[in-house]
């Protein structure tokens, strides 16, 4: 224990003194956490801008709709009036994309309207432009328009509208904010995981290929260390970094959730802070095994710049699932507990939403990174007796 804990003491100070590592470290720490903020910002920007601000909308033959224009009016939609246009001219005045649409009424508008006959109102807009939100809301108030009129004519013929309205139907939604954003929030988060294995990217290539190269390997090897000591005190020293900057990363994502005004867009983050130190507790087997994943990795690369290349796909591989599950849309169920990453996604989304999910998953979590870890570092320290690898035969 003493020769291991020698061996990871001087892996870690050759870590910490690695400027390529440190920075990596850093940029990964502050990267995602500036992506959800920016990314949430975004959002609630997008949310409060539609309601504050004004909308304008060009009407053709408003005179024949007074009610309608003052009810468009008191929902902050400016209205332009404007002589009859061509269909060529509606389309080059949206390719401007200053206005949300083009209200055109027909010209025998009134007279179906008095005859109570359909009375014709084009409703002529660009999807391709950044006014969808605005657009929902001027299609409401125009379905609001028509029924408002649908009543009126049905009172005025001794029928009430209710008839129109067999069936009461009601929603009653008993999920709290903290819930609803459980899934979106957690969805941002999970990728979160994924960087335990770029913190200690470059020290895991630099510890094995990069020695190796160096010839340094060799000279650690003719110390009275055994390959299993040897090769623990660099998967702790490699692990060491994965834990600092996770445990960092999900911290700094708690204080922005927390500052963010998610209740703009019907969110929350109530998450404490014992709650995230127990996920950043669980986590720990997770950077484990990242280490564990790329130093065994990495032992098979006969130089640094191979042992590059391959990490630059490898890496992808334990991040798969985390990736296609929620695409998938399915379910939590006890068997993404077992698997790496998305284990750990599963049971923040799931703390999220404020459910006890009791010890099980921590212990699924753990246990099964823990276990890969072993692995792992079982065919690395194989891999180290061989003279094959150390001659790089």
């Amino acid at each position: 224990m003493k020769r291991c804990l020698v061996v990871f003491r001087k892996e870690l100070t050759e870590a910490l003194r690695d400027r390529r590592a440190l920075g990596m470290l850093i940029f990964f720490v502050v990267m995602y956490p500036v992506i959800l903020g920016i990314t949430l910002n975004n959002i609630i920007t997008r949310s409060t801008k539609v309601t504050s601000e004004n909308s304008e909308l060009v009407v053709i033959g408003a005179a024949q709709v007074p009610t309608l224009l003052a009810q468009l009016k008191q929902n902050n939609i400016v209205v332009t009036e404007r002589p009859d246009m061509n269909d060529a001219d509606i389309t080059d005045l949206l390719r401007l994309r200053t206005h949300i649409g083009v209200l055109r009424i027909g010209p025998k508008f009134g007279e179906a309207y008095q005859s109570m006959r359909p009375a014709r109102i084009e409703l002529w807009f660009d999807s391709a432009a950044d006014h969808q939100p605005k657009l929902r809301r001027l299609e409401n108030l125009l379905r609001t328009y028509n029924a408002n009129i649908a009543a009126a004519r049905l009172l005025a013929h001794g029928v009430s509208p209710t008839v129109l309205t067999p069936i009461q139907f009601q929603q009653y939604d008993t999920a709290s904010s903290a819930s609803r954003s459980a899934t979106f929030v957690g969805a941002l988060l999970g990728m979160f995981f994924a960087a335990a294995f770029f913190f200690c990217l470059n020290t895991a290539m630099d510890t094995t290929a990069g020695e190796r190269e160096r010839r340094s390997l060799e000279v650690l090897l003719a110390q009275p260390v055994r390959p299993f000591e040897l090769m623990s005190g660099k998967w702790l020293a490699t692990a060491s970094l994965a834990i600092i900057g996770l445990t960092l990363e999900l911290l700094a994502a708690h204080v922005i959730l927390k500052w963010m005004p998610l209740e703009e867009i019907g969110m929350s983050w109530r998450m404490s802070l014992p709650v995230l130190l127990s996920v950043c507790a669980v986590s720990i087997p997770l950077c484990l095994f990242a280490a564990a994943f790329e130093i065994a990795l990495a032992m098979n690369a006969r130089s640094f710049k191979e042992a590059q290349t391959m990490m630059g796909f490898a890496v992808l591989v334990p991040m798969l699932p985390a990736i296609i599950v929620p695409m998938l849309d399915l379910n939590s169920a006890t068997w993404m507990y077992a698997v790496p990453v998305l284990s750990n996604q599963t049971l923040l989304r799931e703390l999220a939403k404020g459910q006890d999910v009791g010890i099980l998953p921590y212990l699924l979590t753990g246990g099964s990174a823990l276990l890969l870890s072993g692995v792992a570092i079982g065919f690395a320290t194989w891999r180290l007796k061989s003279e094959r690898y150390i001659f790089g035969i």
